[in-house]
């Protein structure tokens, strides 16, 4: 009915209690289960290092393609670019996650971070940045600046495409 397990992932519980045998408490078990799911593969990589974009693209991947909103996630890092915490910065509409500098670095400061990576995703699955993307990216790497957090990279995900996850690098593109 959904197409694919990405698409099931995405599915709401009222849209799974509309299923044939699936009333709201499988519904709500389901949604439960695709979460847990996600957060149990995050947990086994706190403490990992993120060397690359790719590595943060395989380690939000899970979380982000499956949520129908644009969010914003902060990665915060430490001095060896070890994975302290992940924390949801925001989560906004189909096509908008509207954040500022203080509330972007709000958690990276509190976890004493030495760094952060930011990352949200389009849920259309073109990772192509917006206007609006390149003008926030910077104002994040100078708010950073200020503060004496290093912004290691702000990664946009996308859908993917033969087993691969579309992703915008802004460090990648040298534009961050």
């Amino acid at each position: 009915m959904f197409g694919s397990l990405q698409a099931l992932g995405r599915a709401s519980v009222a849209e799974l209690a509309q299923c044939k045998g699936v009333g709201p408490t499988k519904a709500a078990r389901l949604v439960a289960a695709f979460t847990l799911g996600i957060r149990s593969a995050q947990e086994d990589l706190l403490g990992k290092q993120i060397a690359s974009p790719k590595d943060a693209v395989e380690f939000l991947g899970p979380r982000m393609r499956l949520s129908p909103v644009e969010m914003l996630l902060a990665v915060l890092l430490d001095a060896k670019g070890r994975v302290l915490a992940v924390e949801e910065i925001t989560r906004g509409t189909l096509n908008e996650s509207l954040y500022h500098p203080r509330e972007a670095f709000r958690a990276a400061i509190a976890h004493k971070a030495h760094s952060v990576l930011f990352a949200h995703n389009h849920p259309s699955g073109d990772p192509t940045p917006s206007a609006e993307d390149i003008t926030i990216s910077r104002e994040m790497k100078r708010a950073g600046e200020i503060l004496g957090i290093e912004v290691v990279d702000h990664v946009i995900l996308g859908g993917s495409r033969k087993g691969d996850l579309l992703y915008y690098s802004f460090r990648e593109r040298g534009k961050g």
